[in-house]
């Protein structure tokens, strides 16, 4: 019976001066209020920020008046490259391509890189994003004038630059079959397998993507190459005097 009375009314234990519990001061909750705010509207042509990525001011606003140009007088575009992009300092004439490839901004992104060949000489590895970028915005042409332009104006390619792979399996991600056998002449032209020794993981990436390309023939002579140039320096190896 005891414990029918404690279940029906479980208040009767608590002391007799107690005092009875707060009650709940919570309310509903109304209906969120917040906007979200979006910073540039919809016409923005900005791409979103990336953690850790810094311009100066002068290569901000060469941004800012290459895109303005190129959207109100695009053939103002060549002398403001020429007058004002060859005038900045390597770090923010670079910072100004890698942007402009940031926001897929291609035609104006070659002009700057016309302009970083001219002053300084281009690594591989950027030959490689720009052909990336290219190939990401359906201008699968302009790869193959890209390197062309590369074969004229440097002759060879430094086959010991590890940014060779980088170039080499952009090409061949952009199916550019006449750039990637013409990126193979350069490097024997400069040298690769017998004055410069063959990388294998060069090697194989090439091999395997003109063998894609129909190229069998010259998937072979790559591999075949690299056998040799692998047997040679080995072998320099074992005879090098010891000092």
């Amino acid at each position: 019976m005891a414990f029918s009375t404690w279940h029906q009314n479980p208040t009767f234990l608590k002391p007799h001066g107690s005092l009875p519990p707060k009650p709940c001061t919570a309310t509903t909750s109304s209906p969120s209020t917040y906007v979200p705010v979006r910073c540039g509207g919809p016409r923005s042509q900005r791409g979103p920020l990336v953690k850790g990525r810094t311009l100066s001011i002068e290569a901000i606003q060469a941004v800012q008046t290459l895109k303005r140009l190129h959207r109100t007088k695009p053939s103002n575009v060549d002398d403001l490259v020429s007058k004002n992009l060859s005038r900045l300092i390597k770090s923010d004439l670079m910072a100004v391509l890698k942007e402009l490839l940031r926001q897929d901004q291609c035609a104006l992104a070659l002009r700057a890189f016309s302009a970083v060949r001219s002053e300084y000489q281009a690594e591989l590895s950027l030959y490689a994003e720009m052909v990336q970028a290219l190939a990401r915005n359906g201008m699968a042409e302009d790869v193959d004038r890209l390197i062309v332009e590369m074969g004229e104006s440097e002759g060879g390619i430094e086959c010991d630059d590890k940014g060779l792979v980088e170039l080499i399996k952009a090409v061949i991600g952009a199916q550019r079959r006449e750039s990637t056998v013409r990126i193979y002449g350069m490097m024997k032209k400069s040298g690769w397998g017998w004055r410069v020794e063959a990388d294998e993981y060069v090697a194989k990436v090439l091999s395997n993507g003109l063998k894609n390309f129909g190229e069998e023939a010259l998937s072979q002579e790559v591999e075949s190459e690299y056998k040799k140039s692998f047997a040679k320096f080995s072998r320099d190896r074992l005879v090098k005097p010891i000092i």
